[in-house]
C-alpha cells in the first residue's frame, strides 16, 4: 500500500511518500480502506520529536481517520466490509480497572494512532473493532475524519474536567485551530456564553460566524478585554491548549472559583502562575488528555441532531502532506487541515 512515513525527526520535508506492507489483521481487528486523515498538532510533535518520547521508523503518522471497512476479522460483530465508518482515536487495553470503568484515557497501555501505533496517512490502517464507528448522518469522509480527535478532546475538557453548566461564561483560546473551533460549538450547545481569541481579525469574524457571541484578538493583554465583555467578572472557565504564549493571560482572564482546563501547549510547555493570586481567587487549573469513548459517542449524537459539525480548512491529497503539515505549523488555517487518500 502507499503510505506516507517518517524515517527520521525533522521538517515537513522528512514525509515522504512509500510503498509499506498492508496491515495483517487478527480475530478482533478491522482493516479500514482509509479515504481521509485529519491533522492534529500531534502530527507536528510526533514529526519533529519529543524528548523522552520515542517512535520506531519507519513510522505511518495521522491520529483522525475515516474510510471504509476492507476486511473483518472472524470475532468481529459491529461492522461489516463495506461500512463508513471513523475511528475513535486511542486505543486501550480494553481489560484493566479504568477500561472496565469506562475510563479507557486512563489505561497504562492507552496508544494512539499515529503516535505510537501506525495511522492514517496510508491507503489502509488496521484498528481494534472497539474503536470502529460508523459514520453519522450524512457527512463526507473528510467531514468525518476532522471529527474525533477535537471533538473528544473538546467535549471531555468542558464536561468531564471543567463541569461546564449552562449560562456560564467561557473563554475559548484559539478558536480557529481544530479543538477550538470544536469547543465553540460543544460550548453553545451546553447553552453558555462564548468568548473566543484568534490571532487575527479574519479568523475573529469566522469564530463569530461558527457561534461565538464574542470574539478578542490573543495577542498581548486580552484578559483586559475578557473582562470589559464580562462586566469586570472575567469567566467561569477558560479552555486552554497554546501553553506558554497565552497562559498569563489565560489565567487572568478566570473569574474568582474560575476553571481553566487545558489539554495541550503548542507555543511552549514552560510557564508560571501566581500562587497567591491562584489560592486568593479560589481557582482551579484542570489538566485533560483526550477522553472516554462514550464521550465520543455522546458528540457524535450531536452531529446526528445537526448542533455539531466539522470545520474544515483545506483538503489536500495524501502525497502533499509536508503542505499539509506547512499550513498548520504556520498557523494559516481556520479548523481542520484533511488529507484525501484516494
Amino acid at each position: 500500500m502507499k503510505a506516507v512515513i517518517l524515517s527520521q525527526h525533522g521538517g515537513p520535508e522528512v514525509l515522504r511518500l512509500a510503498e509499506m506492507p498492508e496491515p495483517a489483521i487478527g480475530d478482533r481487528d478491522v482493516l479500514v480502506r482509509v479515504r481521509a486523515c485529519a491533522l492534529n498538532h500531534l502530527d507536528l510533535f510526533v514529526r519533529g520529536g519529543l524528548p523522552g518520547r520515542s517512535i520506531a521508523f519507519p513510522h505511518i503518522p495521522g491520529s483522525d481517520i475515516s474510510g471504509e471497512v476492507a476486511k473483518v476479522g472472524a470475532a468481529v460483530t459491529n461492522v461489516k466490509a463495506g461500512d463508513r465508518v471513523l475511528l475513535a482515536p486511542g486505543v486501550s487495553c480494553g481489560q484493566c480497572e479504568p477500561c472496565i470503568a469506562g475510563h479507557d484515557n486512563f489505561c497504562a497501555d492507552y496508544v494512539l494512532f499515529g503516535r505510537q501505533i501506525h495511522g492514517g496517512y496510508a491507503e489502509f490502517v488496521r484498528s481494534p473493532s472497539v474503536n470502529v464507528i460508523p459514520i453519522p448522518g450524512n457527512l463526507s469522509f473528510e467531514e468525518a475524519a476532522a471529527v474525533p480527535l477535537v471533538f473528544l478532546t473538546a467535549w471531555h475538557m468542558l464536561f468531564n474536567r471543567a463541569r461546564l453548566r449552562p449560562a456560564e461564561n467561557v473563554l475559548v483560546i484559539a478558536g480557529g485551530s481544530g479543538v477550538g473551533s470544536a469547543a465553540i460549538q460543544i460550548a453553545k450547545a451546553a447553552g453558555a456564553r462564548v468568548i473566543a481569541t484568534a490571532s487575527s481579525e479574519a479568523k475573529l469574524a469566522k469564530a463569530k460566524q461558527l457561534g461565538a457571541d464574542d470574539a478578542v484578538l490573543h495577542g498581548g493583554e486580552f484578559a483586559r478585554d475578557v473582562k470589559k465583555l464580562t462586566g469586570g467578572k472575567g469567566v467561569d472557565v477558560v479552555f486552554e491548549h497554546v501553553g506558554a504564549a497565552t497562559w498569563e493571560q489565560s489565567v487572568f482572564s478566570l473569574k474568582p472559583g474560575g476553571r481553566l482546563v487545558t489539554c495541550g501547549a503548542t507555543t511552549g510547555f514552560e510557564s508560571k502562575i501566581n500562587i497567591n493570586y491562584l489560592f486568593g481567587r479560589q481557582l482551579s487549573i484542570l489538566g485533560s488528555f483526550m477522553g472516554e469513548k462514550s464521550e465520543l459517542f455522546a458528540a457524535l449524537e450531536l452531529f446526528k441532531r445537526g448542533l455539531l459539525k466539522p470545520v474544515i480548512d483545506t483538503v489536500l491529497p495524501l502525497e502533499r502532506a509536508a503542505d499539509a503539515h506547512r499550513r498548520l505549523e504556520n498557523r494559516e488555517q481556520f479548523g481542520k487541515v484533511v488529507l484525501s487518500v484516494s
